[in-house]
């Protein structure tokens, strides 16, 4: 059975395929009035560039091969962000702010969800050499501004800061296996095992930790931190940032959850994430990353979200074209009728589409349906409705 594909892989047929064409040509075209500038890297590398400042979890996304010429190991990508930071530090070389975007294929070891693919369309934009909270401004309205321009309208964004965690602990004097744990704990949303755990932490830290998951909801949220939460410097650095957000996007849907930890080990700062009503896996993810190109030779402050174009384009559903032109028949290498060529050139150039029917395919052309044709009438190319 030659037919079949990998699991969590598909074909991309006629109708979806146009709802991703159009939503990444819309959707680049307003990152690009924007002031972000499409970069379009390549889709293999050496793996440990590939991986520089991605944290651990993105290893286990890879693909890995050898490379026949170096003998060194290759990575398919599966993440776009170490590629761009590659560029902006080693290639750009900007003293400024870099503003950068683009919409390439990577590829997964594993879906990232039972509903996903193995061969996301990552879609995104990064603003590098930036480190106040008006760069995560900037982005997470560019994030909310790419989905309404989707068609996904006012979404509801989960706002989130990963320095509280590392704070506690910190405070807490975790080592690197217990704050894995403490990881794996709250992602799976164990509250039983997060209990247990915290119980061998010295307080005020283990209460603090056990709260995390608690602390989500509206703004009101950041008040109870304030007020629940030991009072490091980091972490009231953290809640002001979050609160500063809050009142510079009065537009948005905003919600809270401070135990959202998604990429710990690449994120450092804001996290925030997008949600479409009756869908319970984000649309959009996005965080600040600093120093994400540090191996590369340049320490610089980051921040950038990315959605999946396929995944965007199931939710909205397949794009049914206008209907086509049926065009009469010519007779191979002949013009046909006078002013017939010129007529098709001329609609094609406004963006018709004409079909140009076979010999004997006058009834039997399926897609794209014909809805009108062209005829002629006293001398002149009309459409006509079929």
């Amino acid at each position: 059975m030659n037919w079949l594909l990998p699991e969590y892989c598909a074909d991309v047929l006629p109708h979806e395929a146009a709802r991703i064409e159009t939503l990444r040509a819309s959707l680049l075209e307003l990152l690009r009035t924007h002031g972000y500038e499409r970069v379009m890297p390549p889709l293999l590398g050496y793996l440990d560039s590939l991986l520089t400042g991605s944290g651990r979890d993105l290893r286990l996304r890879t693909f890995e091969l050898v490379d026949q010429l170096s003998g060194r190991t290759l990575g398919v990508r599966a993440d776009i962000t170490p590629q761009v930071a590659r560029i902006d530090a080693h290639l750009l070389n900007r003293k400024g702010t870099a503003r950068l975007c683009y919409c390439e294929s990577v590829l997964h070891t594993l879906p990232a969800n039972i509903n996903a693919t193995r061969e996301p369309i990552q879609f995104g934009a990064e603003l590098y050499g930036y480190a106040g909270f008006e760069a995560d401004l900037e982005i997470i309205r560019l994030m909310a501004a790419s989905l309404d321009a989707a068609g996904l309208s006012n979404p509801r964004i989960d706002l989130g800061h990963v320095g509280i965690f590392s704070a506690l602990a910190q405070a807490a004097g975790l080592d690197r296996d217990a704050v894995d744990a403490a990881l794996s704990l709250m992602q799976a949303k164990d509250a039983p095992g997060l209990e247990a755990f915290c119980a061998g932490i010295a307080e005020p830290y283990g209460s603090a930790l056990r709260l995390l998951p608690e602390l989500y909801g509206d703004r009101n949220i950041l008040e109870l931190a304030r007020k629940r939460l030991p009072g490091l410097e980091a972490i009231g650095s953290a809640l002001e940032t979050l609160a500063r957000l809050a009142a510079a996007l009065p537009e948005c849907a905003l919600s809270f959850d401070l135990s959202d930890l998604r990429g710990y080990h690449y994120h450092n700062g804001v996290v925030f994430a997008a949600y479409h009503h009756g869908t319970p896996c984000a649309v959009a993810l996005g965080g600040r990353y600093d120093g994400v190109g540090r191996a590369f030779g340049r320490d610089r402050a980051a921040t950038g979200f990315s959605l999946d174009l396929r995944e965007l384009a199931r939710l909205l559903g397949p794009l049914v074209p206008p209907g086509a032109i049926r065009a009469p028949v010519r007779a191979p290498g002949a013009e046909g009728p006078a002013g017939l060529a010129q007529t098709i050139h001329s609609l094609r150039a406004c963006g018709e589409v004409i079909i140009e029917p076979l010999p004997g395919e006058e009834e039997s052309c399926e897609s794209p349906a014909c809805d009108r044709h062209l005829i002629q009438r006293e001398g002149r190319w009309i459409v006509e409705s079929l």
